[in-house]
C-alpha cells in the first residue's frame, strides 16, 4: 500500500472517529441535561439517524446557553417601593382568603413557583387590538415625566412603529430617561431595523441576543417574547401586541391581526418593571434602580394580581406548571384563547381529566394559522383532545393572536405566552395572573363575541380527513419538540 492510500485511509478513520465521538458527546449531553423526555427522544433520534445534521442542529438550536443568575441582576429598588410591596402582598392574601377561598391553593402554588408576590389594589383594563391599545400607550409615553421602559418582540418600522419612534423621541428630548429593548430576531421583520433608527436618535436601545445571521425565523430558539411598557414606574401595559401596522384593523392592513393588550395600574406594575430591568441588565449591563423606575405604588383598584415571568433560566417551566395547577382547581368552566395550540402530553391529559370531571373546557384557535406547520401539528393533536371531552372552536379571519385563559369566572391569565413548546419551554415570556370577578366578566364577554362567529370542531371531523392529510399532520406533529 502506497503512502497516499495510507493517508487516505487514516483520514477516513479519523473522520469516522470524530463523528462517533461527536455523537457520543451529544447523546451524553442530551441524556444528562434535557429534562423533557419527548424532546430528549426526538433530539436523540435525529442525532443517531442523521449524525452530521443532527449534531449540528442540536448544538445550535437544542441547548439553553443562557445561564444568567437572576438574583445577581435584580434591580436596586427603592426602600419605599419595597415597603409598599410588602403591604400589598399581606393585603392580597387576606383578600384572597375572604373573596375566593376555593382558589387559595392556586395562590400558594404561584407563591412557590415564582419570585413574584400576589399584590392587591390593582386595576387591569383590557384593550382590544392596536386600535384601542396604541393610542393609550402613545398617550402614556407623551405624558411621561421620569422614565419610559419598552420591551417588545417585533417593532416594525411602519406606520405603527413610526408613531412609537416619534413618541419615544419626544420623551427623550424632554429629558425623560428612555430605555428600549427589542428581540434580536424580531428586529429583522422590517427595514431599516428599529434599533438602528432609535440609536441614531440617541435613544438607549438594547437588542436581546442579537443574531449573527440576518434572519427572521419564528423557530429560532431563546427569544425574548415579552411585551412590556412601563411609564414613570407606575403605569404599565402588557399582553400579546407587537408594534406593527397589522394590529391596526381600522386601517385595513394587508395582514390584519386581532390581539388583546392590557393597561395595568397598581402595585403589580412593579413586577413588569422588574422583568424589564432584569432583561435590560442582562442585555446591556446597566442596572435600573431608584424612584425613577421603582416608585412606591399605592392601591388603585380591586384586582389581586401577580406577574409571572418564565424563561429558560431560573424561571424555567413556571407558566406550564401554573396552568396545570389552574386546571386542577377548575370547578365549572375553563376558557382558552391562543393562536398556537400545541400542548404537551401532560397538558393534554390535564385538559382531558378536567373535562371528564364535568368542567366545561372551551378552546378557541384561529381557523387559518399564520404558521403552517403549527396548524398541521395542532390538527394532529385535536382528535385526542376532543375525545377527552374538551371542545375546540375555530375563529374566522383575521388571524387572532389573543392569549387568554379564564377559570371559573374569577381567575384570569394573560400576557405574551402561547400554548406551545416554544413559549412554555424556550422563550422569555411574561403573563399576569389575576383574581377578579369583574375583569373575568368583561373578558368572558369578549370570548362570547368570538364564539358567536366560531365553528366548533368535532372528533368526527378530524377522523374524516383524508389519509394524505392525516399523514401530513402526523409528521408535522413529530416536529413538535423543534417547533
Amino acid at each position: 500500500m502506497d503512502l497516499s492510500h495510507l493517508l487516505s485511509d487514516l483520514w477516513i478513520v479519523t473522520l469516522i472517529g470524530l463523528q462517533v465521538a461527536a455523537v457520543v458527546l451529544t447523546t451524553t449531553h442530551l441524556v444528562l441535561s434535557n429534562r423533557d423526555v419527548p424532546s430528549t427522544v426526538g433530539w436523540t433520534g435525529l442525532v443517531l439517524l442523521s449524525p452530521l445534521i443532527g449534531v449540528a442542529l442540536y448544538w445550535v438550536f437544542g441547548i439553553n446557553r443562557i445561564k444568567r443568575k437572576a438574583h445577581r441582576l435584580r434591580p436596586e429598588t427603592s426602600i419605599l417601593s419595597e415597603e409598599a410591596s410588602v403591604r400589598a402582598e399581606q393585603r392580597a392574601h387576606c383578600l384572597l382568603a375572604s373573596r375566593f377561598p376555593a382558589l387559595i391553593p392556586l395562590g400558594h402554588l404561584g407563591d412557590e413557583l415564582t419570585c413574584s408576590v400576589l399584590e392587591a389594589g390593582n386595576r387591569l383594563t383590557p384593550l382590544v387590538n392596536g386600535d384601542a391599545a396604541y393610542p393609550e400607550m402613545l398617550a402614556a409615553i407623551d405624558a411621561a415625566q421620569r422614565g419610559v421602559a419598552l420591551s417588545t418582540y417585533i417593532f416594525d418600522n411602519d406606520v405603527a412603529g413610526q408613531r412609537f419612534i416619534a413618541a419615544l423621541q419626544r420623551a427623550h428630548q424632554r429629558g425623560v430617561q428612555v430605555r428600549v429593548l427589542i428581540d434580536g430576531v424580531g428586529q429583522w421583520y422590517s427595514r431599516p431595523h428599529s434599533p438602528k433608527v432609535l440609536r441614531q436618535l440617541g435613544i438607549p436601545t438594547g437588542v436581546f441576543l442579537e443574531s449573527a445571521l440576518p434572519i427572521r425565523n419564528p423557530y429560532v430558539n431563546l427569544r425574548n417574547h415579552r411585551k412590556i411598557l412601563v411609564v414613570d414606574g407606575w403605569l404599565g401595559f402588557t399582553g400579546g401586541l407587537n408594534l406593527r401596522e397589522g394590529c391596526l384593523l381600522e386601517r385595513n392592513p394587508r395582514h390584519p391581526v386581532q390581539d388583546l393588550h392590557f393597561k395595568v395600574e397598581g402595585p403589580v406594575v412593579r413586577g413588569l418593571m422588574e422583568a424589564f430591568g432584569l432583561d435590560w441588565a442582562f442585555t446591556t449591563g446597566e442596572r435600573l434602580g431608584c424612584d425613577t423606575w421603582y416608585p412606591a405604588l399605592e392601591p388603585v383598584g380591586d384586582s389581586i394580581a401577580r406577574c409571572v415571568p418564565d424563561g429558560p433560566d431560573e424561571d424555567f417551566d413556571v407558566l406550564r406548571r401554573l396552568i396545570l395547577g389552574a386546571l386542577s382547581q377548575a370547578r365549572r368552566r375553563v376558557r382558552i384563547v391562543t393562536p398556537y395550540f400545541l400542548p404537551d402530553q401532560a397538558l393534554i391529559t390535564a385538559l382531558n381529566v378536567t373535562a371528564m370531571r364535568g368542567v366545561e373546557v372551551q378552546i378557541l384557535v384561529p381557523q387559518r394559522n399564520n404558521l403552517r406547520f403549527v396548524q398541521w401539528a395542532a390538527e394532529a393533536q385535536a382528535e385526542q383532545i376532543l375525545d377527552g371531552r374538551s371542545r375546540i372552536f375555530v375563529t374566522p379571519p383575521p388571524f387572532d393572536h389573543t392569549k387568554l385563559m379564564l377559570v371559573d369566572d374569577v381567575w384570569c391569565f394573560f400576557g405574551s405566552a402561547n400554548w406551545d413548546p416554544r413559549s412554555l419551554r424556550l422563550n422569555f415570556e411574561l403573563n399576569i395572573e389575576c383574581y377578579d370577578r369583574a375583569l373575568a366578566s368583561r373578558l368572558n364577554a369578549l370570548v362570547d363575541e368570538k364564539l358567536a362567529d366560531a365553528i366548533e370542531i368535532r372528533a368526527a371531523d378530524m377522523r374524516a380527513r383524508t389519509l394524505p392529510i392525516r399523514l401530513r399532520d402526523g409528521f408535522a406533529r413529530l416536529l413538535t419538540p423543534y417547533l
